[in-house]
């Protein structure tokens, strides 16, 4: 046979054979296994998109107030125009206050139909492009309450999506903070040893000693009174990333003392290797798999550090909406003529807490080499 024939066997033996998935296929392939997994996926998705796009999402301004619609409850729309004939379009009324005891509202008028892409409050979408299109809306003076309204007439539709852009992205930023912090001090510390060793982790056991939420209420304690809510909102993801690194760090000390004995670390030492580089190529990226489903894991302990203290009224004040916050807001004296207000932040937070946890397990069976097939 000659070389050429031989050659042009071989590669149509290469063409033939199936090619393996790469990491995005394997990923995929392993994690649709588990539909909890998905379905986590999808929810937190949705979340994420709908606080990117809130702005236009939402019929009403974050700080719109209605004074004459405190306490309005979840709107029903109608599927009759105004002459009375059935039509497929919604349409909805205008409403007045007919019983302020109970928040009963009476309609009035002949209804209106809800329209899309309706001119409102001007807005920059995802904080860049400025834009006045609400996906939908109602002429006014109609105005529509699809989940109801607060005790200042305020649109709880419209702020729950806005809240979600600062209850969501608490543990995103704060993992960011945190795990790099923990990353660091439990790498260094875990690889040099000796005394920085011993200093690193009595630091973080003296940080691990102290109550979590009390901790947390003296950390905020030392904001101002007339701090501004973006600054607050800061200072909380600070706050709960500081409180967050410690366990993380310990965790991490451990994996890295196994690991700096193994073969190729000590070839790359051998080979000359600065012990930063070893660290940072060659034993960090080993932790991995771990880091990713900690913090997957971790995010709904932020997200809920976040509401705790809104709730407490420590975290994010008014008017920025906040889950948490405007959790607190149906706790008030009315929570149960009005229970609407409190009912939908809490399912938000729900669903998000829900997400992030049936994600992180579908994360960590995938990551998991003992219940890989």
């Amino acid at each position: 046979m000659s070389e050429r024939a031989f050659v042009a066997i071989a590669t149509q033996e290469g063409l033939d054979r199936p090619r393996s998935p790469g990491p995005w296929g394997l990923f995929w392939r392993t994690f649709r296994r588990s539909p909890t997994g998905v379905a986590g996926g999808v929810v937190l998705a949705l979340l994420y998109v709908v606080a990117l796009l809130a702005p236009f999402l939402a019929p009403y301004g974050e700080e719109e107030i209605d004074r004459e619609h405190f306490y309005h409850p979840p709107q029903r729309v109608e599927f009759r125009d105004a002459r009375g004939h059935w039509t497929p379009w919604p349409h909805v009324r205008a409403t007045r206050l007919a019983d302020a005891a109970t928040f009963r509202y009476a309609g009035e008028g002949p209804p209106r139909p809800l329209r899309l892409f309706v001119r409102g409050a001007p807005y920059r979408l995802a904080g860049v492009v400025p834009c006045d299109r609400h996906l939908f809306g109602v002429d006014a003076p109609v105005r529509f309450y699809l989940l109801g309204s607060d005790y200042e007439g305020r649109d709880v539709f419209s702020r729950l999506l806005y809240g979600a852009q600062v209850s969501l992205t608490v543990g995103l930023i704060g993992i960011a903070i945190s795990f790099t912090l923990g990353l660091v001090v439990g790498g260094v510390s875990g690889y040099a040893g000796g005394w920085l060793d011993e200093v690193l982790m009595r630091f973080t056991e003296v940080l691990l000693s102290i109550p979590a939420l009390y901790l947390l209420l003296a950390l905020r304690s030392v904001f101002p009174a007339e701090t501004s809510s973006r600054q607050v909102y800061l200072g909380i993801v600070i706050v709960l990333a500081l409180m967050g690194w410690a366990a993380l760090a310990r965790v991490i000390r451990g994996m890295v003392l196994a690991l700096r004995r193994v073969e190729y670390v000590t070839a790359a030492e051998a080979l000359g290797m600065s012990r930063a580089r070893v660290l940072l190529r060659h034993i960090l990226p080993n932790t991995m798999s771990f880091v990713v489903v900690a913090a997957t894991l971790s995010i709904p302990g932020y997200i809920l550090g976040e509401v705790v203290l809104s709730f407490l009224g420590l975290g994010v004040q008014e008017p920025t909406p906040a889950w948490g916050l405007m959790l607190r807001g149906g706790a008030q004296e009315y929570a149960e003529s009005a229970p609407w207000v409190a009912i939908y932040p809490g399912i938000a937070i729900s669903l998000a807490v829900f997400g992030f946890n049936l994600f992180g397990d579908a994360l960590r069976d995938w990551l998991d080499p003992k219940l890989k097939v």
